[in-house]
This record gives structure tokens, sequence and C-alpha cells, in this order.
């Protein structure tokens, strides 16, 4: 029985479509992190963060029952009180029942950011995962475009300061109000009815439930038939054409490209007006990297005094695809300082030079990254260790050292001379020389 179980445990493995991220990898999602967190409180953004989990009813009635999200991709279960509970498939809906839930609505604007997973229960493909992680912006109290216009300003900053503006390309439309979409919607299900016979069953299956998304559809024989369908625009009142008209105007204003694609209809019952994207034609047929749009409907849907809101989410697995695929990464995040201690006082004696260096260098101005053998072994064990860390001096102690209170700097990274100074020098040799050699030598801290 024991030796069963032993065998079973040694192939358990990660769940299909829900991925480990390993230290080699994890550099590049924190530069990609901390960027998007950077740039959003620039703008005035507060974070958010929300339960994983939430109540089935929360994603039916804000998402719609019959979005494919609600239907068969989402993670639902029944726990031992009879709940019905599901995996938050997206952030924005979990954000609205947050701040009904704790009146962040009433008379006030709110401008927040989330980062985290989300869980949908599709088909795992390259950009397409069962547990994906995403980082939302969302606006709320704003009825005019200028919300829109600010969220798309962020995003192309974002994109300009990770390096990969001119790889991504803006596209927008407008779906009106929702009594506009719905005439809309009669008009398109009548024109599709004249060619069932033509539809694929993915559109057959959306024709009387969701008739929108026949238009987003990929599948190159319903291409032609989908560039004849009538056009949401036409139906659009004079009004709303104004609020679309005006969004353009401040994206022309701030000098951002972008391309009016009417049969971008996002994939949420829940947006109305302003619906945007920016996509990218190296990640295949998962080429989209951001997208959002206006719901204004939503938190008096979810229960909640009406309102106007905006929000938008990045896809970071599909961003650091991106980012690998033009070999972009982050700066390096080796250390600066290896201690190589050799015996058990010269141990003793590192971790106490080690932990008061932190003490005097871990300011965002003078930060110095400090790590330190644990392991014992030779002065050439050590300094391979030091080699491989990437650090670029080596700080060495061991009997002699101890014995005269000297401590040794070895440069690993440049052709110099090594130093040897009194320990009670070794932060007065930091401030004079040490700490902007290592800035001028390295090409700055990271």
């Amino acid at each position: 029985m024991s030796e069963d179980l032993n065998k079973n445990l040694k192939n358990i493995q990660a769940i299909r479509g829900m991925n480990d991220l390993l230290p080699s990898q994890s550099g590049l999602w924190d530069f990609l992190e901390t960027s998007l967190k950077n740039i959003a409180k620039d703008y005035g953004y507060l974070e958010i963060r929300t339960p994983i989990l939430e109540s089935t009813d929360l994603f039916k009635r804000s998402i719609g029952e019959v979005t494919d999200i609600v239907e068969k991709e989402m993670y639902s279960f029944l726990d031992k009180n009879g709940d019905a509970l599901s995996l938050r498939p997206e952030g924005t809906a979990s954000v609205v029942r947050a701040g009904i839930e704790h009146g962040l609505f009433y008379n006030q604007i709110q401008k927040l950011f989330y980062l985290g997973p989300m869980y949908r229960h599709e088909r795992p493909q390259k950009g397409r995962y069962r547990q994906f992680h995403q980082f939302g912006l969302e606006i709320f109290g704003i009825e005019g475009p200028e919300a829109e216009a600010e969220m798309i300003m962020l995003a192309q900053r974002l994109f300009k300061k990770i390096g990969l503006l001119d790889q991504v390309k803006l596209e927008i439309n407008t779906l009106g109000e929702l009594a506009e979409r719905q005439e809309y919607k009669k008009v398109l299900i009548s024109y599709f009815e004249g060619f069932e016979n033509l539809l694929d069953q993915d559109s057959k299956n959306r024709l009387y439930k969701n008739p929108l998304r026949i238009l987003d559809s990929k599948n190159p024989q319903m291409q032609e038939l989908i560039n004849q369908a009538p056009k949401l625009i036409d139906f659009l009142s004079p009004e709303s054409l104004s609020k679309f008209n005006l969004f353009k105007k401040y994206l022309d204003a701030v000098g951002i490209n972008y391309e009016v694609n009417l049969r971008l209809v996002r994939g949420l019952d829940y947006y109305s007006h302003t619906v945007f994207e920016w996509v990218t034609s190296n990640l295949g047929a998962q080429g989209t990297v951001l997208a959002g749009g206006r719901y204004d409907g939503l938190i008096e849907q979810l229960g909640g005094q009406k309102n106007h809101a905006v929000g938008c989410a990045f896809g970071i697995e599909r961003l650091v695809l991106l980012l690998e695929s033009l070999n972009i990464k982050p700066s390096e995040n080796s250390p600066d300082i290896y201690f190589v201690a050799v015996g058990p006082e010269a141990v003793l004696k590192a971790f106490e030079i080690s932990e008061k260096l932190r003490s005097e260098y871990l300011s965002e101005e003078l930060k110095l990254k400090i790590d330190m053998n644990l392991a014992g072994g030779s002065f050439k064990s050590q300094f391979k260790k030091a080699d491989k860390s990437g650090a670029k001096i080596a700080l060495v102690l061991a009997e002699d050292e101890i014995k005269n209170n000297k401590i040794i700097i070895k440069f690993l990274r440049i052709n110099q001379e090594q130093v040897v100074l009194d320990q009670k020098d070794l932060s007065k040799w930091l401030d004079s020389y040490g700490f902007h050699l290592l800035h001028a030598a390295f090409g700055g801290k990271n």
C-alpha cells in the first residue's frame, strides 16, 4: 500500500494548463509586473485585491449566461454548504462586487488596478492557459470618454517603457447603447439566417444567443460572409457617434495611432460604447495583449446605484511571450556583492558585516544587493558560486583576515587589483570609491 502511494506521488504533476513559474522566468515577470504597477500609480490608480473564489451568480449576472465563459469555461462547484462557487474567470466583476459591498462608488471617482490569476476551463494552447494572469485597470464615476483615453495613454506608455510599442497596434470600436445594440442584433440574426447553411458550428451556436460574437470569428471560410454583414455603426444614434468621435479626438490630440475595427465587439455582455484592444501579429491566434471598454450598466446590474465605468486588462502571459520572442530582457538581477567566508569565525563575521551593509545600503538611492554563501566549502568552490551569481565584487574573509581585522575586496567582472582594508573602513571605501565604481564599471544599478 505504502509503495503504491509513493509510486503515485512521484508521478504527480501540475494540472494541465496551470503552469509553474520557475526562478529562471520570474525576473521577467517581476520586471513586467513592477512596470505595470509603477505606471498605474504614476497615473493616480490605487491597488485593489479581491478573492479568487466568488459566488457563481456574480459571473452569471455580469458576464452573461449565454457567453462561452459561463456556458463552458468556468471552474464551478458546490461547496460543503451547497453554495455555488466559481474561480474568477476575469477581474472586473469582482472589483465591481467589492466596490458595491464596501461603498466605494458613492459620490466619488475611483481609479483602481488589480493583478492576479484568473481561471477558465478551456483547451490550453500557447498564450491561452487554464490559469492565467491579468493586470487590470478600472475607472468609476467618469461619464465622458476621457476615462478610456487616459487608460489608452497609460497603456501606450507601458508598451513604450518595456520596448513593445512598435510590436502592438491599437484597434477601437463603439457598441453604442444597449437599446441600439438590441435593434442591431435583430437585423444581424435575420442576415445570418439567410446564410445558415454557410455558418460554422460555433456561429450556429451563437446565432440566437450572442450573434455579435459571430463578427469576431477567426474562421477564414466565414470572413466574406461577415464582411458583407450589416454594420453596427449604421444603427447608432448621433449621441453615441458623438461620444465615439470625441474619444478619437483625445487620441489624436496626444498622437496615439489607432485603427477603427467595426468587427471588434468583445466577448462579454456588459460592454457598451467604446471598446478597444491592443493586438500583435507575433503571437498567432492569441494576438490580443490588452482588451477593454466601457461598461456603464454593470454596477446597477449587480445591485449598486447606476454609475459610469471603464476597464481593461493586460494578459501577463502574452506580454511575457512577446518579450521573450523579441529577446527583450529586464536589467540584470544579480547581486552586487557576494561574501566568501572560510571558517566558522569568518562566517560569523560575514553575517555581521553583511547585515550592517544591508542596513546602510538598502535605501532606493544607495541600494546594493548582497548575497552570501551559506553552504561552506573551500575558496575554490565558493568563488565558483560567486562568479556564477553574477556578483560584481566578492568580499573575502578567512582565518588571517579575522586575526588581523582585515577584509579583501576582489573584483569579479573587471580587471583590477584586489583591495585589502581594515574591516572598519569598508563602509568608507564603499562611500568614497567602491559604490561609485560599481555604478561606473557595471552600467549603473538595476
